[in-house]
Parts: structure tokens; sequence; C-alpha cells
């Protein structure tokens, strides 16, 4: 089968601190066991790039544009969008306001236009331009950028950013691609995918895997910023007579070298 293109995609790991103290937590999805691409996968929030996405009038409705180019802009937008559908949380200020948005404000906005960008997201210029509403694309910190094996048929080249969660919103899971949300530590999430407990993508795992000894949100954004800036592609090696999917040494991840274990998913 000859592989397709990767078709460009966002991921936001949104992060908050614990309310008990138990250390960093990430907003996760679990994805419907009916939908084509990794069901019932623990997710973050994320998704295609659509057209509209890149529309040059969302320039004027994002924080922080000036300093973006387009490329950079529209994959922050996508991300700031796909959350809002997925998971009910917004990236957003009124315009001339300092702060996020309130559970308050995101209720009514959810009820408004939730479903409407769910099906259609040529809406979110609308809704922004309605509600007199800037996005947040200043708070998204790049992340890690991967792109799926050429031995698959389905493939992205996805950019993952990181962003501390809004204060005081509640996350509400869609009920259609996904079925659940959670907010859960990494290390947590790791050991129940290693327990079978729950279906963690190979790239989710790696990221998940950067959080090791991180405890706070300013400790997360701050390595964030000083990862490596690298696209990451796996790719299949025969190592000793056992076929390892590889990744980049000076990717920043803890290890470069996996063993391929039958039914893996990337």
């Amino acid at each position: 089968m000859t592989s397709q293109n990767p078709r460009p995609a966002t991921s936001v790991l949104l992060i908050r601190e614990a309310h008990n103290g138990g250390g960093l937590e990430v907003l996760m999805l679990v994805r419907n066991q009916q939908v084509g691409f990794c069901p019932g996968a623990l997710v973050f929030p994320g998704g295609k790039i659509e057209s509209t996405d890149g529309h040059s009038a969302l320039r004027a409705r994002c924080s922080g544009a000036e300093s973006l180019g387009d490329d950079e802009l529209r994959f922050r937008v996508a991300g700031i969008r796909e959350v809002f559908e997925e998971s009910g949380l917004l990236l957003a200020r009124r315009a001339g306001v300092t702060s996020l948005l309130s559970e308050a404000d995101v209720s009514g906005l959810r009820a408004r236009w939730q479903l409407r960008l769910q099906l259609d997201a040529t809406g979110l210029f609308e809704m922004l331009e309605a509600e007199n509403l800037l996005l947040a694309t200043d708070l998204l910190e790049p992340f890690a950028h991967w792109v799926t094996p050429d031995f698959l048929d389905k493939r992205f080249d996805t950019r993952f950013f990181l962003a501390a969660a809004p204060a005081g919103q509640s996350a509400r899971h869609d009920g259609g691609e996904a079925v659940d949300s959670l907010w859960i530590t990494p290390h947590q999430a790791l050991a129940e995918g290693e327990a079978g407990r729950r279906s963690l993508v190979f790239v989710t795992a790696q990221n998940l895997r950067l959080f090791h000894g991180i405890d706070t949100v300013v400790q997360a954004l701050a390595m964030a910023r000083t990862r490596p800036r690298c696209s990451v592609q796996p790719w299949l090696e025969e190592i000793a007579g056992i076929r390892h999917l590889r990744i980049p040494e000076d990717a920043g991840y803890p290890e470069a070298s996996f063993p391929l274990r039958p039914g893996a998913a990337f």
C-alpha cells in the first residue's frame, strides 16, 4: 500500500497542578471505540487542520499574532478550536481584557457555539466576531513535532503545544469522538498504559515521559521552552535480529530505540 502524504494536525497538552497537591496533571480524552483512528485510546485534545484555520481575518482575533508566521498561527488556531470542540475548554479573552474567560462565560459559549463548531469549523471566526473574543494563541508553547512513519497509510504531521489550563473552567467532553475526559498525572497515565488498563498511542506515551520529575506548571513551561526544536519521524531498524522503532538521538526524549511490539499504535 502506498503511504499518503501526512495531513497537518495539532494536539494540545493542557496542564494544571492537582488540587490535592499530587503534582502536575494533564487533560486527556478517551476516544470513541467507533472512530476510525486510534479507537478507545487515551489522547490529548487535537485534530486535523482545517482550511479555515488559516483564514487571514483570524489574525486580528489572535493575541500575539504579530510575532507568528501564518503557518505557525494556523496550527495554534486549530489547537484552540479543537480543544473547545472536544473538551469545552476555551483559551480566549474578551477584547481588551487580560484574563481568560470564566466558567460562566464559557458555559454560554458552549451552548451557543460548540455544536456548530463540531459540525463546521467556519463558525470559529463568526463566534469570535459575534462575542468580541481573542484567541489566546500567545499562551501556547511549542512542545513537540511528530510525523507519522512513512510505512503507515494514515499519516499526520502533528505539532504539539503546551498550555496552562484556563483556571476555573471545567472540561466537558463532546460525547462524540471523545467519550470521557480526565485529569491525570503523566506517571499514572503511563502506568495504566503499561498495565493494559488504558490504550496509549506511541507518540502520546513518549510525550508523557517528558514530564518525569516535573511537578508544577512553571517547571513544565520552562522545560518546553528549552526542549530541542526538531521534527521526529520514527523509522524501523533491525537490531540484533529484533525489529525496533527508532527516533533521532537528539530529539530530547529519554529513549531513542524501542523493540517493536505486535499491534503497537503510533
